[in-house]
């Protein structure tokens, strides 16, 4: 069911742009009636996960320093794809780039805004499977510790807060549920 933008938008004012996000401020009225501004980031890609999977349910976690978070971070491989390009050609990039896999079979799993109270990030989940390694060649902004481990370490570094990354966690989950459904 469809429903109505409560939101007037008074008028909005871009405050900043680079080749990955924008950022624009609005003047509105909310939907209790009450003037305010609204802060809102547009993204210029698709946030990209790739689940990955081997036949003995081993996958691969990418482990990188995050600067907004000031910390490590444990993740499936992840990237961006441009909005005008095909997203899992995106993610056949990004896998190959960041763990050297190339993959047989895909499957797109999830797609999910991101944090959409202040963004309209879209981010799409795939699974790779039927696996063949090659070589790995991070972007010079990527420092990485690849690792390969069965599936079950990592749903359990999801249970335990090891793994916050929230592509990573509905990646793992949703991966999880369908182990347990009997569907892989």
């Amino acid at each position: 069911m469809e429903q109505h933008n409560p939101w007037i938008t008074i008028d909005s004012h871009k405050i900043y742009e680079n080749q990955w996000i924008g950022l624009t401020e609005h003047n509105v009225i909310n939907p209790s009636g009450g003037k305010g501004i609204y802060g809102e980031v547009h993204f210029k890609n698709y946030a990209i996960g790739i689940m990955v999977l081997d036949a003995d349910h081993n996958t691969w976690l990418v482990g990188q320093y995050r600067f907004p978070l000031k910390a490590y971070s444990w993740e499936i491989p992840e990237g961006g794809g441009p909005l005008e390009s095909d997203p899992l050609e995106s993610a056949k990039r990004e896998l190959l780039e960041e763990t050297g896999l190339t993959a047989n079979e895909w499957t797109e799993m999830q797609r999910m805004h991101l944090s959409n109270s202040v963004s309209n990030e879209l981010g799409i989940i795939y699974m790779a499977r039927d696996l063949a390694q090659g070589e790995s060649s991070p972007e010079e902004t990527e420092q990485l510790e690849l690792r390969k481990l069965p599936f079950d370490e990592a749903y359990q570094m999801v249970v335990n807060g090891e793994i916050t990354d929230s592509m990573s966690v509905a990646a793992i989950l949703k991966t999880k549920l369908l182990i347990l459904d009997g569907h892989i």
